[in-house]
């Protein structure tokens, strides 16, 4: 089973930039894909970034391209994946809880929400006007 968790959220003014992590780890983490998604109360989870398991191929939603990176680390060895996203340029209303993804289908390169993705348990964005 793999485990998430996230880090690096926080308070930023608008304008700034801020970067959060997703620690992967477990038996077979090697084999999936990542992602980022976003929740604001009362609203759907929505598809921020994804990168493949190699790292090798990125996907952006149109709201973050060109704003947004997402990279990644993998530590096969020690079965260990970190998963960061660079966020610049930000803008009150990305002010929510972002969650870490991980899938081994490959599903969530196309931006969907799936009940067969791990969840990290969130960590709060802030940006102020």
């Amino acid at each position: 089973q793999v485990q998430l968790v996230e880090s690096g959220g926080g308070l930023v003014q608008a304008g700034g930039s801020l970067s959060i992590s997703c620690v992967a780890s477990g038996r077979t983490v090697n084999n999936y894909a990542m992602g980022w998604f976003r929740q604001a109360p009362g609203k759907e989870r929505e598809f921020v970034a994804a990168i493949s398991w190699s790292g090798g191929s990125t996907y952006y939603s149109d709201a973050v391209k060109g704003r947004f990176t997402i990279s990644r680390d993998n530590d096969k060895n020690a079965g260990k994946h970190t998963v960061d996203l660079a966020m610049n340029n930000l803008k009150p209303d990305n002010t929510t809880v972002y969650y870490c993804a991980a899938d081994d289908s490959g599903f969530i390169a196309t931006g969907r929400v799936t009940a067969g993705y791990v969840w990290g348990p969130g960590t709060q964005v802030t940006v102020s006007s």
